[in-house]
């Protein structure tokens, strides 16, 4: 059995007790035990991320609560019954292909646990092959696993639901980081659309007609007010900003396409992926440059935080704001914490050994 397929086979394998077995110690690890605070399973060690517990369902129910009250909560749908809660409208893809044979033709299926939104299926398949195979996330391959395992790491639940936030301690804790959420909600949060170089003033469009609508909508239900009006105007403001841009404005003016990460030519009849945040017609990027500034890594889902004219994943963008506690690895919105002579940070009462508890300026055993 070669890695990916290992890979799959771990990803959907279950333990005995109904935990994921780790990707890392494979048989090894007897089943994910959580820690009572740290990210990590105390049966072997490693992390949650490489556990991937959870499934799809829940998946679904984090990210519709990450882009829920934002410019992206359209990617999103209310749970019936659910008391406002979203559920992500993830865009699967099923491509069906003949099989010719000497025998009568069959046909072969593939199944993308994820594909950008809004795509006739040939640019959508013509996006996934600028991407690398291993990074396709094809059900039952490596790049579905690796794809799961980008959704925990990038954007971890805990760094936008208070609930999933173990170590707040006071209402000021919670209340600062409800605030924290709706600003970058607000001013920094994105999904990348996929379109044709050139194509960003219909893009551009379609967000301003979308946002008049959702407003409507509002208005129609009795919830919009003075604030809601001036999200509007800046959310819009930041969709019309691409006046005077110099990257795919008109192509009687211009017929260069320059990738924004690579800065290397994009062809017009290759896909290359906008950021609303960034400015339709300012800015675009080739599928395989749309990556964390920080990290490197490629933007799960193409969701992004735009800051300082830079792309961030989720978990670096929130680390430009709050320190990141290093033994629990949630973010730290206490003002009293301790820091480490290596840059990092903690919380005070995290500042120990795992297993033991033994204060890590004092040696222990483990």
């Amino acid at each position: 059995m070669d890695m990916s397929a290992a890979m799959a086979k771990m990803s959907v394998k279950q333990s005995a007790g109904g935990e994921a077995v780790c990707l890392i110690c494979k048989e090894g690890c007897s089943g994910f035990q959580p820690h009572s605070w740290r990210k990590a399973c105390t049966a072997c060690g490693c992390s949650t991320v490489d556990h991937i517990p959870g499934g799809d369902l829940e998946d679904d129910q984090h990210m519709g609560r990450l882009l829920s009250e934002s410019p992206c909560s359209h990617l999103t749908a209310k749970v019936k019954g659910g008391g406002g809660l979203r559920m992500y409208k993830r865009n699967r893809m099923i491509v069906t292909n003949p099989v010719v044979s000497r025998k009568d033709p069959t046909f072969s299926t593939t199944t993308y646990d994820w594909a950008p939104a809004g795509l006739n299926q040939k640019l959508a398949m013509q996006y996934m092959e600028l991407l690398l195979e291993s990074h396709r996330p094809v059900s039952g391959t490596h790049g579905a696993v690796e794809r799961r395992r980008k959704l925990l790491s990038q954007l971890p639940v805990y760094d936008h639901d208070p609930m999933k936030c173990q170590s707040l301690a006071t209402d000021q804790e919670i209340s600062t980081m409800l605030l924290f959420v709706k600003k970058y909600k607000q001013e920094a949060l994105g999904v990348g659309e996929v379109a044709l170089p050139g194509e960003g003033g219909a893009l551009r469009e379609a967000a301003i007609q979308r946002m008049a609508k959702e407003a409507k909508d509002r208005s129609n239900t009795d919830k919009k007010d003075a604030l809601e009006k001036q999200d509007l105007s800046s959310t819009v403001s930041c969709a019309s900003s691409a006046a005077g841009s110099t990257n795919g404005t008109d192509d009687s003016i211009k017929n260069e396409y320059l990738c924004t990460g690579c800065h290397s030519d994009i062809s017009k009849e290759s896909p290359a992926v906008y950021a609303e945040r960034a400015g339709y017609q300012d800015a675009l990027w080739h599928p395989g440059c749309f990556k964390c500034s920080e990290c490197d890594q490629g933007l799960v889902d193409l969701v992004y935080f735009w800051s300082n004219r830079k792309l961030f994943c989720g978990r670096h963008y929130c680390q430009t704001v709050w320190p990141r506690c290093s033994g629990c690895d949630e973010l730290i919105f206490s003002q009293s914490f301790q820091g480490g002579k290596d840059g990092r940070t903690w919380h005070r009462h995290h500042y120990c050994c795992w297993k033991c508890g033994q204060n890590l300026e004092t040696p222990c055993h483990h």
